[in-house]
């Protein structure tokens, strides 16, 4: 027997042990953690059970057969994060470098099923050369089991992908239909093809950084959420963000206590509209005021930030906050935060998270560069998420409500639940010089008349009451009870019932 279990001790301390000793070391020289470590700082002390830490590919090709390394280049398991169930894999890149071999495929399937069948979401540590080559189409087909899993886990069970590493080829392309991605800067990156390949067939000189960095990712092509400084940045702010989540569609988000009284009340706010309309103000300052202890997760602030997107509490439940922020191109919408408004909707909806949405928006973004880009079918993806979305949502109007942009933000004609305005509130179809210069166009070279129409335009539409006396607006609310307003709201909405017709499934426009 003991001679058993000393056999059992020496294959786990080799599987431990990953690439060996000198190859741990250069992983460590590049200032990034080992496949292990990042699991140790990621999950609970004492919670990582792995599974499959044996399993060896079975290539003969090349030379391969004699080179063998217990679990194949990823680490794979569950585990808890504050005591909640997770699974979790993380390439191991001392391991022939991290590539995927149709075995090493095999272990990130086996847990992506399991995580279906119990519910619990699923984080990928990615840090790979790509596909194993020496095994040619059958790790391919590796990559295709796992895409094919990454489908229909969407919307089953959250999937968030940390970006550890190189990421590259068809590699990137799991983590791409993934709900959130984290990269670390400066050793991280993603892209299709690689700067060599660019060169040879563009003749583009580029950098890995330029061509698929964490900057590039979260501030030009928005496939990547968050950038984070090194290894454990990253992998402590997943730990908070994971507070954030339900385990899958079919349970409640977590419930933190707090201290926060829901019937706070912010004087502040009450005084935060400027009273030019076309001076800015912070919509942080609206949102942390609102929601508890002013604790905000927000979602790609790098990209796209006239609108802002993001997790917090309210009661010590998780809400979905969606706002436009007039600091950064007066909060118009334009093709990028179309679409990165109307994913965070969608994910927020598939997991029955309520959605808050603070609106301050002159309309949608005019010019050539908008239009010919597709403004119309991307700012229609905003649209369409809202209204699709059967989660609870409450809308609070701050300023200006303009145009087809009054309707897209949450408005009481897709179905918003309840649906708030300041004081300060203007709804309208545009703002009040640009209507009088189309109302009275024949009086324009009177500039006292046409200042005299604008201020009558400006009493006659400038508020939220004409769309309250038609019910599109609730009630106008001050502004320093909104937390309690919201509070209340969402307490009566726990209970919403709503759904849309049966279908197979939509056909948003993408």
């Amino acid at each position: 027997m003991s001679a058993n279990i000393a056999e059992m001790e020496r294959r786990r301390e080799a599987a431990r042990m990953g690439g060996g000793a000198k190859r741990i070391e250069a992983q460590h020289a590049k200032g990034k953690l080992t496949a292990r470590e990042r699991l140790d700082v990621l999950l609970d002390e004492g919670s990582f059970e792995e599974v499959d830490a044996y399993v060896e590919h079975d290539c003969v090709d090349f030379g391969m057969q004699d080179q063998k390394i217990p679990g194949d280049g990823v680490v794979t398991g569950s585990g808890t994060i504050n005591g909640r169930l997770v699974y979790v894999f993380s390439q191991d890149f001392t391991v022939f470098g991290g590539s995927l071999s149709k075995r090493h495929a095999e272990k990130i399937c086996k847990v992506m099923d399991t995580a279906m069948k119990v519910g619990a979401p699923v984080i990928g540590l990615n840090d790979s050369g790509g596909a194993r080559i020496q095994e040619g189409v059958a790790s391919l087909g590796g990559y295709a089991e796992v895409f094919q899993r990454n489908v229909l886990a969407s919307g089953v069970v959250p999937q968030i992908s940390l970006i550890m590493g190189p990421c590259a080829g068809g590699a990137v392309y799991s983590p791409a239909m993934t709900d959130f991605i984290f990269m670390v800067k400066d050793s991280s990156y993603m892209f299709v093809t690689g700067p060599d390949v660019v060169k040879t067939v563009t003749n583009e000189v580029v950098t890995q950084e330029e061509l698929g960095g964490a900057i590039t990712h979260t501030t030009k092509t928005s496939v990547a959420d968050l950038a984070y400084e090194n290894d454990v940045e990253a992998l402590l702010a997943t730990r908070r963000f994971f507070d954030f989540l339900p385990l899958s569609n079919r349970e409640e988000g977590p419930t933190l206590p707090t201290s926060d009284p829901w019937d706070r009340l912010e004087m502040s706010l009450d005084t935060l509209i400027p009273d030019n309309a076309n001076q800015p103000y912070d919509m942080h300052e609206v949102i942390t005021k609102v929601l508890d202890e002013g604790d905000f997760f927000e979602i790609q602030p790098a990209h796209a930030g006239n609108i802002i997107c993001g997790f917090g509490r309210v009661e010590g439940r998780t809400v979905g906050v969606v706002a436009n922020q007039p600091m950064v191109l007066a909060g118009v919408l334009d093709i990028n935060s179309s679409k990165k408004a109307a994913r965070f909707v969608r994910f927020c909806d598939a997991f029955e998270i309520p959605i808050v949405t603070f609106v301050d928006v002159p309309g949608f973004l005019p010019g050539t560069a908008q239009e010919l880009g597709g403004i119309i079918k991307h700012g229609a993806k905003l649209l369409f998420a809202y209204a699709e979305a059967t989660v609870p949502k409450i809308t609070v109007i701050t300023r200006k409500a303009y145009g087809g942009a009054y309707d897209v933000m949450a408005s009481k004609h897709l179905r918003g639940d309840l649906n708030y305005a300041w004081p300060t509130a203007e709804i309208a179809v545009m703002g009040a010089k640009g209507a009088v210069e189309i109302i009275f166009r024949q009086e324009k070279d009177d500039l006292a008349k046409i200042a005299e129409r604008t201020k009558e335009y400006e009493d006659r539409f400038a508020n939220p009451f004409v769309a309250a006396q038609r019910g599109y607006i609730d009630e106008v609310i001050y502004p320093h009870s909104t937390r309690k307003r919201i509070a209340l709201g969402l307490r009566k909405l726990r209970t919403k019932q709503l759904e849309n017709p049966w279908k197979k499934h939509d056909n948003i426009p993408l």
